[in-house]
């Protein structure tokens, strides 16, 4: 069978053109692996993660964080906004009872 002659009307096809190699190279950043281990070694040391339940990712919210998060989330529901602005976000807390003590007012 006679091969046909590359020509810009007929370009060669991809899949001969770049063949891939023969077995996949290993990828390894040892400097990024060794940023990596020292991160972890110094969050293990600061113990900053201690609150945090490993196996589900949270923390143990407090009952005020708690009453917070809920009424946040029934605000959203409400209003149909996914994220509140800071305004909103204030009228939530107020609802909750939550006011600034009289002498930080006088002070402003």
């Amino acid at each position: 069978m006679a091969k046909a002659k590359t020509t810009e009307a007929n370009p060669p096809s991809p899949a001969h053109a770049v063949s891939p190699p023969a077995e996949p190279a290993e990828w390894l950043n040892r400097r990024a692996s060794e940023q990596a281990s020292r991160a972890a070694l110094a969050r293990h040391a600061s113990g900053r993660r201690r609150f945090v339940d490993p196996t589900t990712c949270e923390r143990d919210y407090s009952e005020a964080e708690m009453e917070f998060m809920l009424a946040m989330n029934a605000y959203k529901q409400r209003s149909g906004r996914m994220f509140p602005t800071w305004s909103e976000v204030l009228e939530v807390l107020q609802s909750l009872g939550y006011e600034k003590p009289a002498e930080e007012r006088l002070a402003d």
